[in-house]
């Protein structure tokens, strides 16, 4: 197990380039099964969860080919079936939460699919029911062997059908939107995700041949088609590395400025950043944080503390709550943090309590933060990373804190964070990876 040693305390400064988006490589790199052709994609970030996908898809027989350091050619021409069937696969999509998304194409192309129930994020209940529900109306038909096996099949073709979904699930849509274009006839998706991973990944597949409507939107109509054909994509930067950021700068104090960051594509991330006080401009597609010794959160107009949850998309992403929190203990004033989704995803503020913040945990979903207004410091403990986002929330707690830290479980950061440790360093940080 890797452990950061975090000497805390530092003023960082300088440029920083955010990485692919992981959370839209996940879908991406599943949708290379739709078709035989070659499937350039760039801008890939060179994470764990990323890398393991890639692993799967290489064993299961996709042609995976590296032409420059973060650009993959993928062609998916002869997947081997019989190697869904084999222990490896079942102890690789353990592992990963994306594999739930391999189950969308493998029935669209190949009429049959299956899974054991993906790992992951523990961050509380995190139900596949959205994914089934939604391939069951296009004429998969469902088989579950003890509580965690998942086996789907196909009499013929999928058909097109209309669904209005329990929940905007981000994956869940995109397994079903994958399914769907090449199923016959015509789908539509009410209450669809619309986040820009989303929307990237519709995009990609209009260009690999789809008929898909309404892009962006939470109603998607698809026409299915018979085939699909190779495409080049680039993905998107990665919007919760580029809040990360943020909240890094406005933490530490310090001067950087974010590149080349689509900022049409960021929603409200920035104006929720500016709300906790911090100053953000915009400089073409780049975002400079400039050196702040105090940052004051807003209240609503009635004079009431302000409230940052999560919603879905155009929403404030639940991935940057807890960024949000760590922040705001030192900023001025006060906050409620509510992360409506996941109940356990709070769970790491004990820490942040040990280090010396000032929160009440008033229940699973909900945090109070009194800002300690940069008059007293947080102080570095020894302390263990639950998940991808907690765990980077606490290294920005340790940058910034008296002394020095140990986190422990740093392969939870790097599922999601390429090379933070040395991209950080190079800004001033003093991070040692043990």
């Amino acid at each position: 197990m890797a452990v950061f040693e975090v000497r805390g305390g530092r003023k960082l400064q300088g440029e920083i380039v955010p990485q692919g988006a992981k959370n839209e490589a996940l879908q991406i790199l599943c949708a290379v099964l739709l078709t035989g052709e070659p499937v350039t994609i760039g801008n890939v970030p060179n994470i764990r969860d990323v890398n393991k996908l890639i692993e799967l898809l290489r064993d299961m027989g996709v042609k995976v080919g590296q032409v420059a350091p973060d650009t993959y050619v993928f062609q998916a021409e002869d997947v081997r079936l019989d190697y869904l069937d084999t222990p490896a696969f079942v102890a690789q999509a353990r592992e990963l939460r994306g594999s739930v998304m391999l189950l969308g194409p493998l029935l669209a192309r190949y009429g049959r699919a299956q899974l054991p129930k993906p790992g992951g994020d523990k961050i509380g209940r995190r139900p596949l029911d959205t994914h089934f529900v939604g391939l069951e109306k296009l004429g998969a038909q469902l088989t579950v062997e003890g509580t965690d096996f998942y086996r789907l099949h196909t009499e013929g073709k999928l058909r097109g059908a209309h669904m209005l979904l329990d929940e905007a699930s981000v994956t869940g849509t995109a397994n079903i939107v994958m399914a769907a274009v090449l199923a016959e006839g015509t789908t539509t998706i009410y209450n669809a995700a619309c986040e820009p991973y989303l929307q990237q990944l519709c995009r990609m597949l209009v260009r690999m041949g789809a008929n898909i409507q309404g892009i962006g939107s939470n109603l998607l109509t698809i026409e299915g088609v018979e085939r699909l054909g190779g495409t080049e994509h680039r993905m998107l930067p990665d919007m919760i590395e580029i809040g990360s950021f943020i909240g890094l700068a406005a933490m530490t104090g310090s001067e950087i400025t974010i590149k080349d960051c689509q900022i049409p594509e960021l929603g409200i991330i920035p104006d929720t950043f500016r709300k906790l006080g911090i100053q953000l401009e915009f400089r073409g597609d780049d975002i400079h944080i400039p050196a702040q010794e105090h940052y004051e959160l807003a209240t609503y107009l009635d004079g009431s503390i302000l409230t940052v949850s999560d919603h879905t998309w155009p929403g404030f992403t639940p991935d940057l709550l807890s960024i949000i929190l760590v922040v705001a203990t030192q900023a001025k004033g006060t906050v409620l943090i509510h992360q409506k989704m996941f109940e356990s995803r709070l769970f790491f503020v004990d820490k942040l309590i040990d280090m010396g913040a000032q929160i009440i945990l008033c229940d699973p979903h909900r945090a109070t933060v009194i800002g300690l207004d940069n008059q007293k410091q947080l102080h570095g403990i020894t302390m263990s990373s639950p998940d991808i986002r907690a765990g980077v929330a606490l290294l920005i707690a340790a940058l910034s804190a008296e002394g020095t830290s140990r986190i422990l479980n740093v392969e939870q950061i790097d599922r999601g964070y390429q090379h933070i440790d040395e991209r950080l360093n190079a800004l001033g940080a003093d991070i040692r990876r043990l």
